[in-house]
């Protein structure tokens, strides 16, 4: 961990390769007190190529993808997922979900939340949030 003037323990920010640069101001992970906190991540390939056009099933393989990624980066994996917290635009989409997030977790099953939200950011259909054990 870095350290401040202080001594006071600050968080480590990482953006993992595998995920493309942040579009505002947040880094992918911070790192601190042995947690990993993964930022939302949309269904946004590696070269930044948002999947407006794709299915909801693509998004959300897309979406657990990127969550993986931000995961190795930082030294963890699915099996260290504590908390998930999924945003969907339409609850209809919670069965698909559900299905495709058990085969990605398989024996994971961490705390989480699926949340019906009007809308996401460039139209996308999916934003996925986590909290780790390093």
């Amino acid at each position: 961990m870095d350290k401040t003037e202080h001594g006071e323990r600050c968080p480590t920010t990482i953006n993992p390769a595998g995920l493309a640069t942040p579009g505002g101001h947040y880094s992918h992970v911070s790192i601190a007190s042995g947690l990993v906190f993964v930022s939302g991540q949309l269904p946004i390939d590696s070269t930044g190529r948002k999947l407006t056009d794709k299915p909801f099933e693509a998004q959300a393989e897309q979406v657990l993808a990127n969550l993986a990624s931000a995961l190795a980066g930082a030294g963890s994996d699915v099996t260290k997922l504590a908390q998930v917290r999924v945003y969907i635009v339409d609850i209809e989409y919670w069965a698909a979900f559900n299905e495709i997030y058990a085969r990605w977790a398989g024996e994971a099953r961490p705390a989480r939340a699926v949340v019906p939200v009007p809308a996401l950011h460039f139209g996308l259909k999916i934003e996925v949030e986590a909290v780790a054990l390093v």
